[in-house]
């Protein structure tokens, strides 16, 4: 893992109210958002797969994200 960085996850983190955030904190979260993302792109692989199609869009990634 390790793909998210972590001053992008702190500052959705600020951006959600939170005034102070442990580094712990930080990188849980990234770890939790790397897991459910790759969740998300696997499923719309699929989706795009059968609708015969390679190239992933952006509503096999919404559909995606509503059937998680």
């Amino acid at each position: 893992m390790g793909e998210l960085p972590l001053a992008a996850v702190d500052r959705i983190i600020r951006k959600a109210g939170g005034g102070r955030v442990s580094e712990e904190a930080v990188k849980i979260l990234a770890e939790i958002l790397e897991e459910e993302g790759i969740k998300i792109a696997q499923q719309a692989k699929t989706f795009a797969n059968h609708a015969n199609r390679k190239t992933i869009t952006e509503s096999d990634i919404r559909l995606s994200r509503k059937s998680a």
